[in-house]
Parts: C-alpha cells; sequence; structure tokens
C-alpha cells in the first residue's frame, strides 16, 4: 500500500507554492484562498481560456454539443445530449448558491440540475446579445474569485481520485509527481488550471482509443523525479501536459479537427513555470 500523507501537509505545500502566507486552512481542512489569491488565479485561468474577454464568458465551441461559461468554461448539457466530458457548470452553480452569491436573475428558482436552455450552437449565438446573455456574462465577470475557489476546490478533491484510479504498483509514483509540483513555485496554479481545464483523468468516458488526458496522465508521463529542482519539476510537468494532449489530438476523431486547438494549448501549459 502507498503511503498517504495528511491534507494539511498538502495545504502547507499548496501554501508554499502559492508564495503567500494568507492561505489558510479551514477546520474541515479545505484550502482557502485569500481574495487576492483568488483573483490573481482566477485571471490567469480567465486569460487562458478566454483570451481575458467578457464576450469569452460565454463561448459555444464549433463542433461540440455544449456552451462552455466562465472563466474556466465550464460545460452546460442541454436537453438529451451525452457526452464523454464532465459536466461541470451545474456544479459551480450549485456552487454559486451555496456561497449566497446573487444570480441572474433570469436564473431565480433556478435548479442547478435544469438542462441549459440553448439547444443548439446557432440558437445560442442567435441569443448572445439577448439581455439575459448579457446579465449572464456580467455575473460571471463580476464573481471571478468565486470561480476560481470553486476550480481550487476540484483540484484539492483530485489526489485521492487520481490514487483511486491508479494500479498500486504506481500509486506512490503518482502522489510523490502531485506533491513534487504542489511544492514548486506556480505549481498550485498549474494543478489548478490543468484539472479544469482538461479534468482529473480518471472518468471513463473520457478516453480516446482507451486512452484520456486528464492530469493522471499528464502526471503518469511526466518525468517528474526525486531530487530534481523545482524549475525542472515544473519543466517536466509542462511536457507531461503536452505529450498528454498531443496524444489525445492523435487519437481523436477525424471529424472533431482537434489538432486546430493545440497551439492554444500549448500557450497555456507554457504558462506554468515558477
Amino acid at each position: 500500500m502507498p503511503r498517504m500523507r495528511t491534507a494539511p501537509l498538502l495545504l502547507l505545500l499548496l501554501a508554499a507554492s502559492l508564495g503567500q502566507a494568507a492561505l489558510v486552512v479551514d477546520p474541515s481542512d479545505r484550502i482557502r484562498l485569500s481574495d487576492d489569491e483568488a483573483l490573481e488565479v482566477g485571471k490567469r485561468i480567465w486569460q487562458n481560456e478566454c483570451a481575458g474577454t467578457i464576450k469569452g464568458l460565454t463561448t459555444w465551441n464549433q463542433g461540440e454539443e455544449f456552451p462552455s461559461l466562465g472563466i474556466c468554461h465550464f460545460i452546460w448539457y442541454p436537453e438529451g445530449v451525452e457526452s464523454r466530458f464532465e459536466e461541470s457548470f451545474p456544479s459551480f452553480l450549485r456552487f454559486a448558491m451555496n456561497s449566497g452569491v446573487k444570480l441572474p436573475s433570469w436564473m431565480n428558482g433556478l435548479s442547478p440540475d435544469q438542462d441549459s436552455p440553448w439547444s443548439s450552437r446557432s440558437e445560442f449565438y442567435r441569443e448572445f446579445d439577448s439581455p439575459e446573455m448579457k446579465e449572464l456574462r456580467q455575473f460571471l465577470a463580476d464573481n471571478v474569485p468565486l470561480q476560481a475557489r470553486f476550480a481550487a476546490r476540484r483540484a484539492e478533491h483530485a489526489l485521492p481520485k487520481l490514487l483511486k484510479a491508479t494500479a498500486p504498483e504506481r500509486q506512490e509514483e503518482i502522489e510523490d509527481k502531485f506533491y513534487q509540483v504542489a511544492g514548486s513555485p506556480g505549481g498550485v496554479y498549474a494543478l489548478i488550471d490543468y484539472v479544469n481545464f482538461k479534468g482529473e483523468g480518471t472518468n471513463p468516458k473520457e478516453r480516446y482509443q482507451g486512452e484520456g488526458w486528464g492530469l493522471l496522465q499528464v502526471l503518469e508521463l511526466a518525468p517528474i523525479r526525486p531530487g530534481q529542482n523545482m524549475d525542472e519539476t515544473m519543466a517536466a510537468f509542462r511536457e507531461g501536459a503536452q505529450a498528454a494532449l498531443a496524444r489525445r489530438v492523435k487519437n481523436s476523431p477525424p471529424e472533431r479537427g482537434e489538432k486546430r486547438w493545440t497551439k492554444g494549448w500549448n500557450n497555456r501549459i507554457a504558462t506554468y513555470k515558477n
């Protein structure tokens, strides 16, 4: 059995990697970002996902069956749509409601589990400048730290999922790599961003030809070794991320045309530096 570190140790490493003393732990051992930290991480993710634009906060990519919303491009499925990708916008809505944040007026009384109100990409863009869509974009722009905290929570809960999905003989390796990245300057941002960018890599539906592209696969492929300095660790993490996404493109159905995203994906990975 692999050795298991305690949650507080992970949080201390996360604090060190952010370079901030303000990161604190509440009684349930959850990460709590200061307002400045949440805003900084959120702005970086917003730049990566939407080029920092307001309009980019509500997007429906060509060839996809769903809209992508917010700084993390949370997925929201229309009625009747099933896909391999994890739906995240309903979970964010639930998180926002539980945080006491005021939702757009047209969402009052909306169930977090309700399907997307737009059934197609053409309908989505016909209504792009509607009062409801503008209000949604303003809500998302006004709540960047909230979205960053939601993203951080997902990354915080990733490690147990990774280990559960890993063969016993590789669990210690994956755990060590995770902590080595988390303990490097810039590592916490890289973990938060990648998990919300491409997932944990534990969902069996998120596979092409049996191979995934999430954080688990990045750590499997990354040449992270004990004794590396922090620059080497982050370079190895970037190498693993590029390899996982290159493999995804190679394995993807040709009709999806995923090669067109490679440059943007690599530019995003390039931000995972100390």
